[in-house]
């Protein structure tokens, strides 16, 4: 089994990565999957972020209330670290489950680890990669994308973009780079020759 991490910066692409290399045989592991089961109702987790951040982020029906989570981490840097340090070592728990479950159905998989928060996790990583993948747009470009795309506001996409690592931090752990500065049909492209360079 190798275990290939794939990053890049919140509307670089990385989900589109993950999905056309699922397309090639790759078993994806969603790091966002595992952090919404890490605070999933009745979840150690979710008990911990209630004592840390308040009544106010639980939902009506006992669920995490992310939009009013997001309020607060996303304007606060010291929250935002409270909140990792309650999620993260949850996630790679999970995480390193599923690999394990991966690699015991098929020795020879290819296990594809999409997860957004590599660079900002890498400290408290307990998991070794066999190359690591940065699908890459600029910091700039991504602003544009969340604002016409996803309808967000220009001040919340530039925070939510600001509050994640560096372009420069995320390349610096990379292996090899996916471009997505183009069209759809450019970043295809570039994901299937780094595809072919990983798996070859």
């Amino acid at each position: 089994m190798r275990i290939i991490g794939l990053t890049g910066g919140i509307a670089a692409g990385k989900s589109t990565v993950s999905k056309r290399w699922a397309e090639h045989g790759g078993i994806v592991v969603d790091a966002d999957r595992l952090a919404r089961d890490a605070v999933a109702p009745g979840s150690p987790g979710l008990a911990q972020v209630a004592e840390r951040f308040g009544s106010s982020v639980i939902a009506a029906d006992g669920s995490l209330d992310r939009a009013a989570l997001g309020a607060i981490v996303f304007s606060d840097p010291a929250a935002r670290k409270d909140l990792e340090a309650i999620t993260h070592p949850e996630v790679w728990r999970l995480a390193q489950r599923a690999f394990d479950e991966a690699g015991a159905a098929d020795p020879d998989a290819m296990v594809v680890y999409d997860v957004p928060l590599l660079a900002e996790a890498r400290g408290s990583r307990p998991i070794r990669f066999d190359a690591v993948v940065v699908v890459d747009a600029p910091a700039a470009q991504r602003i544009e994308r969340l604002v016409e795309h996803r309808g967000m506001a220009r001040d919340d996409a530039e925070r939510r973009v600001a509050a994640q690592a560096s372009d420069a931090d995320r390349l610096a752990l990379a292996d090899h780079v996916v471009d997505a500065t183009g069209t759809l049909a450019q970043t295809l492209r570039s994901a299937d020759e780094v595809w072919s360079r990983i798996t070859s």
